[in-house]
């Protein structure tokens, strides 16, 4: 009884996955709120990107990819995986020249560059749920679970690139924009890969693989480990492999 409330039904999928995905939707929008209020201390921010990492890192190894596995598409899970290292490396090259070319941008300049690609990344988080609830829906709620730390931490770095003098109005409001952006992109994912065969999925699902991979290894540790480490910063990636593994075991 316990896991049919925890998880969606496939009575109404569109519906259930949007209920879902508005949960890291508030957790962007909270952690723009609250570090518009108070930024936290670059400990804190490590703290939490090593335990989102652990998490989604968690989410990878027990769902996604024993899923991909068990599919047996070598040649189809090549190329999906491969796509999706090329978008990620795309992102990542868009992302130097924005900075580049804003470089000289005066310190009060609103950070185009940084709001685009966290758009982009928003975009593919939500993407990436509604694929996962495409696959299943215990895969759809682990991977939401993961998100919603990753995004809160989004949020929180879009509030403190774009602090200073009444910069909390636009905060919000970006907060929210990137809140739609990631609900419609987790409904787009979910409604067009409902019902697919198990070639597209296959191929879709391990883009999303690449995708997170490339989201835990290049763009959360990364960042995480501009602080100095300290054993209890890097036990925090730990927590959050356990406690994914655990809530997995449980529902």
């Amino acid at each position: 009884m316990t896991a049919s409330v925890l998880v969606p039904t496939m009575t109404s999928p569109l519906s259930n996955v949007l209920a879902f995905a508005s949960i890291p939707a508030i957790a962007v929008v909270v952690g723009g709120i609250a570090a518009a209020f108070r930024t936290p201390s670059p400990a804190v921010r490590s703290g939490v990107q090593h335990v989102a990492a652990g998490v989604l890192f968690a989410a990878l190894a027990t769902e996604l990819l024993p899923d991909v596995v068990h599919r047996r598409m070598p040649w189809v899970t090549l190329v999906g995986f491969g796509l999706g290292v090329a978008a990620m490396l795309l992102l990542k090259s868009l992302a130097g020249r924005l900075e580049a070319s804003t470089g000289d941008a005066a310190p009060s300049a609103l950070p185009t560059s940084l709001l685009l690609v966290s758009a982009v990344d928003i975009a593919l988080d939500g993407l990436l749920i509604g694929i996962s609830f495409a696959a299943g829906e215990r895969q759809g709620l682990l991977i939401t679970v993961a998100l919603t730390l990753e995004v809160l931490f989004l949020g929180v770095a879009t509030a403190a690139a774009m602090g200073g003098p009444g910069a909390r109005q636009r905060i919000i409001g970006t907060t929210l924009a990137f809140a739609g952006l990631l609900l419609a992109s987790a409904g787009i994912g979910a409604y067009f890969l409902a019902g697919v065969n198990g070639v597209i999925l296959d191929a879709v699902m391990s883009f999303g693989v690449a995708a997170l991979l490339y989201l835990v290894t290049e763009e959360l540790l990364v960042e995480a480990h501009e602080v100095d480490e300290t054993p209890l910063l890097t036990s925090m990636f730990f927590v959050g492999f356990l406690a994914l593994l655990l809530i997995e075991m449980l529902v």
